[in-house]
């Protein structure tokens, strides 16, 4: 038996504003089976969490390449 899937995710690679994102999502509509493209706005919650993301992989790198100064 095969899992079915009811929603898809689609990530940008970067902001895009929104005038420039309305081909992209014109275009996601026209595949087969969406029913629905919803964007989201970009805000602090979003941009804190990259920044989280961005330190952590920062820290674990420098402890990887130089081990006992961290």
């Amino acid at each position: 038996m095969t899992d079915r899937y009811f929603a898809l995710t689609v990530t940008l690679d970067r902001d895009i504003r929104e005038d420039d994102c309305q081909p992209i999502i014109d275009a996601i509509k026209m595949v087969k089976c969406v029913q629905s493209v919803v964007p989201h706005v970009a805000d602090f919650d979003q941009y804190a969490a990259v920044e989280r993301a961005s330190a952590d992989l920062r820290k674990k790198l420098f402890e990887v390449l130089h081990p006992g100064l961290a």
